[in-house]
């Protein structure tokens, strides 16, 4: 019996080890991140008249962004308002695009929203397509989602190529499933006393 525990936590010394120097070079990519959720209003004299903004604060790695010019009243680019978008992934695996609706004009709020997504999100014809190629996550199109794309289709998932959008969706599953199973893993090995977690590959 004695052996049979050995062999176990032989194995689970050697596996924490794996997770904790996986959790440890996953952390050091990420950065205390910190964006604002609502939106502000300013008047004619610049003042600020309506502020519902609230700051969020969370751990994650910043993937990319995309930028482009809003429209004037005329239909035409304009360099007085406009949208940002950016991609984050988070330390627990899932992928969040935080988006900044601007605007110099007077009356014209200022938004800002937070959006979890998944791979179809990011891919063409999807709701941050743009972002998704910026970020290497694009690809050309399909026949269909060309064709799709000239008679104006924008109904999601449609046209996607499914193989594309499940390997995308599973990519990020696994991240999830990873980091929980990293985390219990270590939990227990230090509620059991498996290893020494200030030093994971000693076997002392």
């Amino acid at each position: 019996m004695s052996d049979v525990r050995h062999v176990k936590v032989t194995i689970n010394r050697a596996e924490l080890a794996r997770r904790l120097a996986k959790l440890a070079e996953r952390k050091a990519t990420m950065t205390e991140i910190t964006v604002l959720i609502g939106s502000v209003q300013t008047g004619s004299s610049g003042t600020v008249t309506l502020d519902t903004t609230r700051e969020v604060v969370f751990q994650a790695k910043e993937l990319g962004s995309y930028s482009e010019p809003g429209t004037g009243r005329d239909g035409n680019p304009t360099d007085t308002r406009g949208r940002v978008e950016t991609l984050y992934q988070a330390d627990d695996g899932r992928f969040v695009v935080h988006v900044r609706d601007w605007s110099h004009w007077q009356g014209e709020p200022t938004t800002y929203t937070l959006h979890q997504v998944t791979g179809a999100d990011l891919e063409p014809l999807g709701r941050f397509a743009e972002l998704g190629r910026e970020c290497g996550y694009g690809r050309p199109l399909t026949l269909t989602e060309a064709l799709a794309l000239d008679r104006g289709d924008d109904q999601e998932g449609t046209a996607f190529s499914p193989d594309f959008r499940a390997f995308l969706d599973r990519e990020d599953a696994i991240a999830a499933q990873e980091d929980v199973e990293d985390r219990r893993l270590v939990q227990e090995a230090m509620e059991h006393g498996a290893v020494d977690c200030d030093d994971p590959e000693s076997d002392d």
